[in-house]
């Protein structure tokens, strides 16, 4: 997966994130798992896309 593609997922879930969370509440069923799965995106993007540098 692309670095664009897998921004245009998180975006995606974002916008369904909220408008389910609008309708339904933050703590419905449906809302957390699509925060679930906006969560897993993150992850992944972080994981592939961005430099850490641990300083101890």
């Amino acid at each position: 997966m692309s670095k664009n593609e897998l921004v245009r997922l998180i975006e995606k879930k974002r916008s369904e994130l909220i408008q389910v969370a609008s309708t339904n509440g933050l703590t419905s069923s449906a809302a957390i798992r699509y925060s679930q799965e906006l969560d897993h995106l993150l992850n992944t993007y972080n994981r592939k896309y961005t430099q850490t540098s641990k300083t101890y």
